[in-house]
């Protein structure tokens, strides 16, 4: 069978080919980016894969050529098979080119991901070297948590300087960093964390509390304030999943939400179980963790998106393909509707609890 890899679709579809010696990088997203300038959808020619961590685009060769090019899925293979002029040969004519998918190409700067036991440790000890800036506390504490609640739960602000020092610190003390998503070595060899934008950082955890990789509330943003910490591309670094978030103990129902940090809010005020998906159109995670959920006894789940979702047709889109899986799964659900002045979940228990915190 005719191999067609992520490198030989470049030419015909226009998009920018990777800086020279790259396997990993970035474009822009062209399902939510709105400048030039932002580029979050990763192209991976080693993996003949694509993904944006912000709106859930995903998929492969096709799946990306099909987008482009404006062409039915179905009618993909035949046609590149035309424009690339295998027709049967079961070869490219020009097979071998330095762009293409080879073992010589794919020398990625990353490495396999690190276990989930690897990044919590790495996280945590991490997050115990780290403060919370006073203006994170008071936005926190204003969100409707207590001042035990953010250290339980194990808030931070990002650090302004010393990335290198932070993670030669962790290393020294026997921590593996390689393949954790936020570290990354150094042309010297030395580690180092990325440098990222002034925001709060938020532990992202499995159903067992671990720590599976930090997201950021970026400060003084209007979009995008929510973005993963990730080394994509770098050596030994590597990039996050678009993992869910368990917040609370849960029984025979929860709450499905967007965002870990409002999963967090929302849990707290109300004393259930919540969890959160990166965004309605995010879920590539999900199901692994629905079927954990459903061993261990979840029945019902409650759907809490930001009201927005009854008029933005994109966020319609990804609740419906939830719909369907939730259902694909077994699962009992419904949804939550609120009053709309309030956008989120979180925003309306807070409007709404009684003198004791809770609603």
């Amino acid at each position: 069978m005719e191999l067609i890899h992520m490198a030989d679709i470049i030419p015909l579809i226009g998009i920018p080919y990777p800086p020279a010696g790259r396997s990993s990088y970035y474009i822009p997203c062209p399902k939510c980016d709105d400048s030039p300038k932002k580029k979050h959808l990763n192209i991976n020619l080693a993996k003949d894969v694509f993904r944006c961590p912000c709106c859930g685009f995903h998929g492969g060769v096709f799946d990306l050529y099909a987008f482009y090019a404006g062409t039915d899925r179905s009618r993909v293979r035949k046609e590149l098979l035309e424009r690339l002029g295998m027709q049967g040969s079961g070869r490219l004519p020009h097979q071998g080119h330095a762009l293409k998918g080879t073992p010589e190409y794919a020398q990625a700067d990353e490495c396999p991901l690190a276990g989930i036991d690897t990044r919590n440790e790495a996280y945590a000890a991490l997050l115990g070297r780290l403060s919370l800036a006073s203006d994170h506390r008071e936005n926190l504490l204003a969100r409707g948590l207590s001042i035990e609640e953010i250290d339980r739960l194990g808030y931070r602000s990002t650090p302004v300087v010393g990335f290198k020092a932070f993670a030669g610190q962790l290393s020294s003390e026997g921590l593996s960093l390689s393949g954790v998503p936020g570290f990354y070595r150094e042309e010297d060899g030395s580690w180092s964390l990325v440098h990222e934008y002034r925001g709060i950082l938020i532990p992202v955890r499995d159903a067992n509390g671990r720590i599976q990789g930090l997201q950021i509330r970026r400060d003084n943003v209007t979009r995008r304030k929510f973005r993963w910490v990730s080394s994509t591309g770098r050596k030994e670094g590597h990039g996050a999943e678009g993992w869910t978030h368990l917040a609370g103990a849960p029984g025979k129902e929860l709450i499905l939400t967007e965002g870990p940090m409002k999963a967090d809010v929302i849990a707290y005020l109300t004393g259930r179980a919540v969890l959160a998906v990166p965004g309605v159109n995010a879920l590539t995670q999900l199901e692994k963790t629905l079927r954990y959920l459903k061993e261990s006894g979840v029945e019902h789940i409650m759907t809490a998106f930001d009201m927005d979702f009854l008029k933005n047709p994109h966020v319609k889109n990804g609740y419906r393909e939830l719909v369907c899986l939730l259902s694909g799964m077994g699962y009992r659900f419904g949804t939550y509707i609120w009053n709309p002045g309030y956008k989120g979940l979180d925003d309306y228990v807070l409007h709404c609890r009684d003198g004791n915190g809770r609603i």
